[in-house]
């Protein structure tokens, strides 16, 4: 099994969720946002799936720089258009595996979900 695993390589959360999948001897092929941009059709599948609530990073650094215009009146369409615009916005990291969508790094829910 191969995971498609999304982040951001200097991300404290996104190094660990790649130690922990490297000690359980997981596969995974890496998208890194910061060169490689975020696809809107992707996260609009993500955010169908997991809810924009969950996806949307509000609490990092990068959402709480945008203009409160920006940041305001959030709804599913525009938290896919501020996260497609601006990817750090996308909480860290993504799984997406056989089984579903993994967003955020919770070992136990990791291991439910990929052991």
């Amino acid at each position: 099994m191969t995971l498609s695993f999304y982040g951001i390589p200097n991300c404290d959360t996104v190094k660990k969720a790649r130690v922990w999948l490297d000690t359980q001897g997981i596969a995974y092929a890496f998208h890194d946002y910061k060169k490689e941009g975020a696809d809107p059709v992707r996260l609009a599948r993500w955010v169908a799936e997991a809810g924009w609530e969950k996806v949307l990073n509000r609490a990092g650094t990068t959402f709480r720089k945008l203009p409160e215009a920006d940041r305001a009146d959030l709804d599913e369409g525009k938290a896919v258009a501020l996260m497609v615009a601006n990817p750090s916005c996308i909480k860290r990291p993504v799984v997406e595996h056989p089984g579903g969508l993994l967003v955020g790094f919770k070992e136990p829910e990791w291991r439910a979900a990929l052991g």
